[in-house]
């Protein structure tokens, strides 16, 4: 671990239970703007691509929860700074992403070496000053509270805001929507009758913990579509890893690598494992210890002492809530995974 590791995921923690009180409210006006967006968009063309308004959205309202800043109050960060990170996380990502060009020539000149910093520095360095201009609040805390020094405050902050935040929700929401906005089985109707028959008059995280069915489409689509695939760890100690039919020894200071795709896929966990089944963590709420998606069971804590995303359970109730707000403004929604087609209001 880090020598900061566990200042680091402290603080982390930290910055999530501060943002409660703003989070749900900030994430229902950005998505309301997603939406009139689209709307807009489909009353000129047949569809609308809405990446880039999902972008949008999850940036400023990302930004004003964990960082405490209005992204309106810089021109430049307002206008392009999702592009920014867009740009400073494909170059992390490109050395671990297959492309589909000629081997080995994507191998030697794509994924043997880290790429330079000057490449991103300039956007980098403008949403470091933005941090330390309008993020004072949070910079204070980190420093005076968790011993980190300014420097490393500002870089874990985008770190999260970036990476973990913006970035796993850049990745998730499309195929979230992706997989209801094209379903033909009837599941749209029956989220619309549970997100209007619970949860109350307005939208709260305890609210959508009543909303069974939604909750669980939200596992299934992490089940089938992790966001972050691939994840590393170096063995701590000496212990031994059980599998269904083997133990393999594993050693102090060797490097694991778990592939998510593979584990949540387990047919003799998951029945007919490739297959969307809206319903299965409501029927089967056992196999929540099963759903790995976070470095962590379903049910697990993240805490200091692990590697379980800090942010797991907002993840999965900010996913609930999106899926609440839209079917209660909406009757049905229909597209695919990078565009809207059709929306039809509620009545």
């Amino acid at each position: 671990m880090h020598p900061n590791g566990s200042q680091v995921k402290n603080f982390a923690m930290d910055i999530l239970k501060q943002s409660s009180k703003v989070w749900v409210p900030e994430l229902t006006s950005s998505l309301s703007t997603m939406w009139d967006t689209i709307e807009s968009d489909l009353s000129e063309k047949s569809s609308s691509s809405y990446l880039v308004s999902l972008q949008k959205f999850v940036f400023k309202f990302l930004t004003k929860c964990l960082i405490g800043a209005d992204i309106s109050s810089s021109p430049d960060i307002a206008e392009s700074g999702y592009i920014m990170l867009d740009r400073w996380l494909a170059f992390q990502l490109l050395p671990t992403i297959k492309i589909g060009f000629l081997q080995p020539l994507e191998e030697i000149f794509i994924h043997s070496f880290a790429y330079p910093f000057f490449l991103v520095s300039g956007d980098y360095n403008k949403l470091s000053n933005f941090v330390l201009e309008y993020g004072k609040e949070v910079i204070r805390r980190g420093q005076t509270e968790f011993g980190l020094s300014q420097e490393e405050t500002i870089h874990n902050l985008l770190f999260v805001l970036g990476f973990n935040a913006f970035g796993g929700f850049s990745v998730f929401l499309p195929s979230l929507f992706g997989t209801i906005a094209s379903d033909e089985t009837g599941l749209q109707q029956r989220l619309v009758k549970e997100v209007r028959e619970k949860g109350g008059s307005t939208l709260t995280f305890d609210s959508v913990k009543d909303m069974e069915l939604v909750q669980s489409v939200v596992y299934e689509t992490l089940r089938l579509n992790p966001p972050v695939p691939l994840q590393f760890a170096r063995a701590r100690k000496d212990f031994r890893l059980r599998s269904h039919d083997s133990v393999f020894e594993i050693k102090e200071g060797e490097l694991l690598c778990g592939y998510q795709p593979l584990v949540m896929k387990d047919p003799r966990i998951f029945a007919e494992p490739e297959t969307f089944k809206p319903d299965r963590f409501v029927k089967y709420k056992g196999l929540l210890d099963y759903l790995y998606w976070s470095n962590g069971p379903q049910t697990g804590s993240p805490s200091e002492s692990n590697k379980q995303c800090a942010g797991k359970d907002y993840v999965t109730l900010t996913a609930s809530l999106i899926l609440a707000y839209t079917f209660r403004r909406y009757d049905s929604i229909s597209g695919t995974s990078t565009s809207i087609t059709a929306v039809e209001k509620a009545k």
